[in-house]
């Protein structure tokens, strides 16, 4: 009985070792995919052409984004900027000095699941992965 009981514990954690790395590898992946998405949306919304960034440029993101295995229904963008104004307003956009913020968040997806195995509990359904920054906007009329 001890040997089996020895063997299942050795098995998980077998499990654990092999499979962990690649699914915090896609882990990895994800986040830097979020966050160079989130910086090349604020370097085109915030340039001296836009000052925002509307809802066109997001579906744009989106799709650059589902041909990485993203699900662009589950994708979230919160655009803002640091005086409170919109700043996803075409017809308003952010005067030069405005800082533009944005995140970007995404769901984990039972990635990390696997760590239940060593006692780690994963992160929650409701809880998401997010990527941002704020760049001044260079928008001039």
């Amino acid at each position: 009985m001890k040997q089996l009981l020895v063997f299942v514990l050795f098995a998980g954690l077998f499990c654990w070792l092999m499979f962990s790395p690649v699914y915090k590898h896609v882990l990895v992946i994800r986040q830097a995919l979020l966050q160079q998405e989130a910086d090349y949306l604020l370097e085109i919304g915030a340039s001296g052409r836009y000052g925002y960034i509307d809802a066109g440029m997001q579906a744009d993101s989106r799709a650059r984004l589902a041909q990485h295995g993203f699900d662009p229904s589950r994708l979230e963008y919160e655009v803002g900027s640091t005086t409170g104004a919109e700043a996803d307003n075409p017809a308003l956009p952010l005067p030069r000095g405005v800082g533009l913020k944005l995140v970007i968040r995404y769901p984990y997806d039972n990635l990390l699941t696997i760590d239940r195995l060593i006692g780690l509990e994963p992160p929650g359904p409701e809880q998401r992965m997010a990527a941002g920054g704020m760049k001044m906007s260079e928008y001039a009329p």
